[in-house]
């Protein structure tokens, strides 16, 4: 259940991100990360000052995504069941997590590593540099993975 709660809000950040960076998307990212890597290393309260910014100015790309978001999701639900069911595919969805959500630990919850991804959070709240270290070694790692090594590896 966690593991398709996650693949939505993937699903949601990754239409969010493409609706909002569409034009210049390297610059608007660079300066995106490194914004958001600020206001996470300096306090919470800066974090949802931004976020709570971003809602105001741009409420029409955020209700955008959300009902693009249960359509996409229902159809990968829908046509993909089995598919999401092989072990192959987590270790694949754990590598896209990892890249893409790896600062907060969404790899990490979606294999159910709850503690993990707890660790997570408190490293990005110390230094969130090291936490996407992190997260990036994660992913070079479940990538060399075998799906059997992979399996034994988060269990």
């Amino acid at each position: 259940m966690i593991q398709r709660a996650i693949l939505v809000v993937a699903i949601f950040l990754a239409i969010l991100l493409a609706l909002t960076f569409g034009d210049a998307l390297l610059a608007q990212a660079y300066a995106w990360i490194s914004q958001l890597t600020g206001w996470i290393v300096h306090n919470f309260a800066d974090l949802y000052a931004g976020l709570r910014y971003y809602l105001s100015t741009h409420t029409t790309k955020v209700v955008l995504a959300i009902a693009l978001t249960i359509p996409v999701s229902w159809w990968v639900f829908r046509s993909r069941e089995k598919e999401l069911r092989n072990p192959a595919n987590h270790r694949k969805i754990a590598i896209v997590l990892a890249i893409c959500l790896g600062w907060l630990g969404a790899h990490r919850f979606y294999l159910g590593q709850i503690g993990w991804g707890i660790v997570y959070l408190l490293i990005l709240w110390f230094f969130a540099p090291l936490v996407i270290v992190l997260s990036l070694i994660d992913a070079v790692r479940y990538f060399f993975m075998t799906d059997e090594q992979f399996t034994i590896a988060r269990t």
